[in-house]
């Protein structure tokens, strides 16, 4: 606050916990919604597909450090674009941007990790996870999910999403199956 202003500034160092919370939210919706349009265009658009997003899709079976594998346009118009919308519409602050880019790159590797496990906190509390990333990085999922890294809103408004089931794997472990194909 300045003077006698009682308007609270936005980039201030020190804002409440309600205000960042709110923030973290808008973001989150922002980072979300620019990332499942983006994404779903690089698949749909041929030339996109072919020159660019494909980089990342070379990983079949998707692993932790594969989530920041991709064509450097990919990467400014999917993540870095995403991050200054986000980053200049929820008004946070620097020192808020800290925590919420280190969230959403974790939460990006641990989609691409492989490993769906009961305890994780991300598997809990996102419906956007391992198995359900994985079901887009197989050849018949790549049309569906394009959800990415914290919601499927967009993908169950849209009608791009795709449920997943887990199977017990012979040697051990899960695999995430496509329960019922949708999309197209």
């Amino acid at each position: 606050m300045t003077g006698g202003d009682n308007v609270l500034d936005v980039r201030d160092s020190n804002p409440p916990l309600t205000l960042i919370a709110m923030q973290f939210f808008i973001a989150m919706f922002v980072f979300d919604t620019w990332q499942y349009f983006v994404h779903r265009y690089m698949h749909l658009n041929k030339f996109l597909y072919r020159n660019f997003h494909s980089w990342h899709h070379r990983l079949a079976a998707p692993y932790a450090f594969g989530a920041q594998y991709n064509h450097p346009i990919d990467g400014i118009l999917t993540e870095t674009v995403a991050g200054a919308l986000a980053f200049f519409i929820s008004g946070m602050s620097a020192k808020t941007s800290i925590f919420f880019f280190s969230f959403a790159t974790i939460k990006g590797i641990d989609d691409h990790c492989g490993l769906m496990l009961p305890w994780n906190p991300f598997h809990l509390l996102f419906g956007n996870n391992t198995a359900y990333h994985e079901i887009h990085h197989q050849l018949s999922g790549s049309k569906c999910n394009f959800a990415q890294p914290f919601f499927v809103t967009w993908d169950k408004i849209l009608g791009t999403y795709v449920p997943y089931k887990l199977e017990k794997r012979d040697g051990g472990g899960y695999e995430a199956r496509i329960a019922k194909l949708a999309c197209n």
